[in-house]
Formats: structure tokens, sequence, C-alpha cells
């Protein structure tokens, strides 16, 4: 079967790349988009925007590269596309909570019919044609709550929860629906999906707990739920509680606390490191007493000591200095907007909700980032009397080391679509 894939140009803030390029679950989208889509396709052709699509009778699969996706919405999409004689574009409801409440909001990708929203997701029975019909494929959403708020911390009272589902699709058009794929759908996805199965299956059920038995451990600490790779040295004193994946050749230090995280490989967790709901990338270094929840790193990164970072995306290859905090909620609760793929200010639809930071990033010790704020890739920011706390986006103009005459030791890696970047060698 052919895959063609439909490149999406619009480069993401505030990373200036575009989402097929950037990690989801730790794993770049265009490879993950691959995978997934592994037991279907044989060949692929990728086609620039705009383009028109080949005039073929092959069967084939058409996506746009924005769009993440799991094993579990691919192989119920493609179940009921087979059984059809005619095309089919795959399609979520409005009623679908998780749709409606995650995706939806800040999107910029589907397209509305009726109470439907069609994804830009196809499969050709026999070459692509002018129409499909749209195929509504239901995500099995679970309500999980995750903690319970005062009244005077959202704007409204009760438990703060999600709409989890066990079969996922999300078009990646703002950071915020990284965040969404990456805790909501990925690490909450992935514990309600092995509930769903520890309900269903009573020999997968006495398998765990078996394996608990054998080693000695806790059902969360045991190696069904806690997967280990390669060369790793984990202090004895660590605590770790899955489903956790942690990759090859990483050290976790002593007093450690992970809970239902991905780590990458090459990673460094120091002494006394706090990690719950998040999603470490490849080369990432943690110092002492770093504390994330619910929030992404990309690969080669370093979060230094005391810093804590609350449902936040950081992109690749920055630095975020010590003792820095970024918060999640609006002391007044008044709704959190962030921006759309325009840039765009719309309410993101998250009570709680942390700051994004771009790639090649270098952020001074102390600082304190409001909620949704961007850091624009290539930033530089000093801690200074003038500058402690960052209320407002920051863009690569508003940097610091541009005043410095040793500006050019900070190369520009990632600049906007149109505007020059810098030599790195």
């Amino acid at each position: 079967m052919l895959k063609i894939i439909l490149q999406c140009p619009r480069y993401l803030q505030p990373f200036n790349e575009r989402a097929r390029d950037l990690r989801i679950v730790n794993k770049p989208l265009w490879l993950q988009q691959r995978d997934v889509l592994a037991p279907y396709t044989t060949r692929e052709l990728e086609l620039p925007p705009e383009a028109r699509l080949p005039q073929t009778r092959e069967a084939c699969i058409v996506y746009r590269d924005n769009l993440f996706f799991d094993e579990g919405f691919m192989q119920a999409f493609m179940q009921e596309a087979l059984r059809r004689p005619y095309p089919s574009r795959a399609a979520l409801s409005i009623h679908d909570p998780a749709f409606r409440e995650h995706c939806l909001p800040l999107s910029t990708s589907y397209t509305p019919a009726g109470d439907i929203y069609l994804a830009d997701l196809w499969y050709y029975p026999h070459g692509p044609e002018p129409s499909a019909e749209p195929l509504v494929v239901d995500l099995q959403a679970r309500e999980i709550g995750y903690y319970h708020v005062p009244t005077y911390m959202a704007s409204e009272s009760g438990d703060l929860v999600y709409q989890v589902p066990l079969r996922s699709l999300i078009a990646i058009d703002s950071w915020v629906h990284i965040f969404i794929a990456d805790t909501v759908f990925g690490l909450f996805g992935r514990g309600a999906r092995f509930e769903d199965r520890l309900n269903r299956d009573p020999f997968f059920k006495l398998g765990i707990l078996a394996a608990a038995l054998y080693e000695g451990r806790q059902v969360l600490e045991c190696s069904k739920l806690v997967r280990v790779g390669r060369n790793c040295s984990i202090d004895p004193t660590a605590v770790i509680h899955g489903p956790t994946t942690i990759g090859d050749n990483v050290t976790v230090g002593a007093g450690a606390v992970i809970e239902n995280c991905i780590i990458g490989d090459n990673v460094n967790v120091s002494q006394g490191c706090q990690l719950m709901l998040s999603v470490v990338g490849d080369g990432t270094f943690l110092p002492f007493r770093a504390s994330l929840f619910m929030t992404t790193i990309m690969d080669n990164s370093m979060v230094a000591q005391n810093t804590c970072l609350q449902m936040c995306v950081i992109g690749r290859n920055t630095f975020i200095g010590a003792g820095s905090t970024f918060t999640d909620y609006n002391l007044i609760p008044s709704p959190i907007r962030a921006r759309d793929a325009f840039g765009q200010l719309q309410p993101s639809n998250r009570p709680v909700l942390g700051g994004c930071v771009g790639h090649n990033c270098r952020i001074g010790a102390g600082m304190i980032v409001y909620p949704a704020r961007m850091i624009e890739s290539d930033v530089i920011l000093f801690a200074s009397k003038e500058r402690r706390v960052i209320d407002r986006d920051i863009r690569y103009e508003d940097s610091d080391h541009h005043r410095l005459k040793e500006a050019h030791l900070h190369p520009r890696l990632y600049p906007r679509p149109g505007e020059a970047g810098s030599e790195s060698w």
C-alpha cells in the first residue's frame, strides 16, 4: 500500500519549526507516524504544499504531517475503512469529550461538517478520488482526575479532570497540543490502556502480580511496569513507579522519585529530582532537586537545580537556570489564553497550564514565568534587577544577548520562515 504524506507548511511558535520535526512522546513526529503506519504501507511519497495527488489506482493512505495518531486509532480507522468499497476520511464527533476538550481548542486543521470535524487523514481503496465519506472514530475517552484545587485557584470548583482517550488523534497546531499529546494522550492514555487491560484480562493481571512477588517489589515497581534499558545506573534509594519507560545509558541518583514517565537515552537524573507524568528527551541533564510535573523536555536540554516546571514544553538544546519557576494558574481565576497556529491569543480551555520555551535558549537563574507565556527559540535571558518576572511572550528581538559585543557567539539556529539565521560553523 502507498503512503502519501502532505506537508504542512506552518511553523509552530515558539520553536520556529514544523510540527513533523518536533518530538512527541520522545520521538520525532514524522518517525512516530512512520512506525504506526508500518503494518499497512510499503512505499511512501511526500508532497509539498499545494501539490496535486498522484494519478494511481493503488490503494493508499493520505495524511497531513502535523497529525499525531497512535496504533489504537489507526487500527480502528483502517478496520472500518477496509470494509468499505469507497474512500474514507477520518472524522471526530463534537460530542466526543476528548476531542471537544483537548483537540479542538487552539486548532486550525479540522474541517467542520455539521456536528463532526474532518481530519486530514484519508484511505483510498483505488487511488485518490475527489471525495471521501466521513468515518467517525470514537476516541473512547475516560474521565480521569489528577488533583483537587480550592475554588480560589480555578475558574470552576471541584476536581480538575482530563478526558483521556484510549485511542489518540490530534493535529499539532500549537505548543499546547504537544503538551496534550505527550501528557494527556501519551502518559495518561498509556495508564488508562493499562488499567483497561487489567480489567479485561485476568491472565495479564496474574502475570503482573507474579512478577512483583518473584522480584519482591511493589506492583508499581516491578519490571512489568518499569521498563529499564541497557547500561543504566539506578541508585537503590530511588523510587520509580510505573508505567515508566527508561532508555539506555541512564543514570538515576539517590532519592530521585519518578512516577509514570518516559525517560529517553543518555539522561542524567540527579539526586533528589522529582519527575511525575513527564517526558524527558534523549541527552537531558537534570541536576539535583530539579522538579518536573506534567512537563515535556526535548533532547539535549538541561534544567538546573531547584527549578520547578509545571505543565511546560521545553525545546531541544535549551538551558533553564537554577531556581526558576514556571507557574501554571492565574491567581485571579480568569481563563488562561494561549496562541493558536496563526499566533492569535485564544482560550486554551485549560484551567492550569505552564509555559513554553523554544530551541537553543538560555534562561538565567531565578526566573518566574507566568502561565502560557512563550519564549522564542534562540533567546537568552539574563537574571537582572530589571527582569526577573516573565509576564509576556519573549521574541528573539527581546533577547538580552543582542546588547553584548560577544553576541555572535550565540548563533541563531531557528529563524522564523523567511528570516536569515546564523552560520553555526
